[in-house]
């Protein structure tokens, strides 16, 4: 039986194409400003049964799974993508809650009406941010050695034929919302 999945985000779709995961995907539709109209959404939120209505959203048989990261730990642990050594597993953790760092840092940016005005102080710190995944990726081919895991590794997904440039954030943003 295929997961259903709710308002996925393009990284969710990328790992269940790589992993050649079947799944049914939900889509919510988002009205234009000002209002930005989320009815769609609200409507149905309580009716998948999730402990913590939110999007994006995963059911999978008994699991029924909110929150980007959880989700696609989901995946990513049925397929063993996670690391297999305990140094692989630590840095995976290390490495994915940096990248939400910076994730967050983005989005907080993205999200401000003084974008325009913020944009340059964020680019010019964005170099030395970026500095510590090309020093670390210069000791080893990938993020944890040989081994794809855990969305960390895109390059294949973004090569595949199910790759569509999607918006980063929600129509809200400043920018990345188209």
């Amino acid at each position: 039986m295929p997961m259903t999945q709710g308002w996925l985000t393009h990284t969710i779709c990328l790992l269940q194409q790589y992993t050649d995961s079947s799944y049914e995907e939900k889509k919510y539709t988002m009205g234009d400003a000002p209002d930005y109209d989320r009815s769609q959404w609200l409507n149905e939120k309580f009716k998948p049964g999730l402990d913590f209505p939110n999007l994006p959203y995963l059911t999978d048989g008994a699991h029924k799974i909110t929150q980007s990261k959880a989700i696609l730990g989901c995946i990513a642990y049925k397929h063993n993508l996670c690391g297999e050594t305990e140094r692989e597993k630590i840095w995976k953790d290390i490495l994915e809650n940096q990248l939400m760092d910076n994730q967050m840092h983005l989005a907080r940016l993205c999200y401000n009406p003084d974008f325009e005005k913020l944009k340059p102080e964020y680019l010019e710190a964005l170099p030395a941010m970026l500095k510590f995944y090309l020093q670390f990726l210069g000791k080893q081919p990938r993020f944890l050695g040989d081994k794809i895991t855990l969305g960390l590794e895109i390059s294949a997904c973004t090569k595949s034929s199910g790759f569509l440039p999607r918006r980063v954030f929600t129509k809200m943003a400043v920018w990345g919302n188209k």
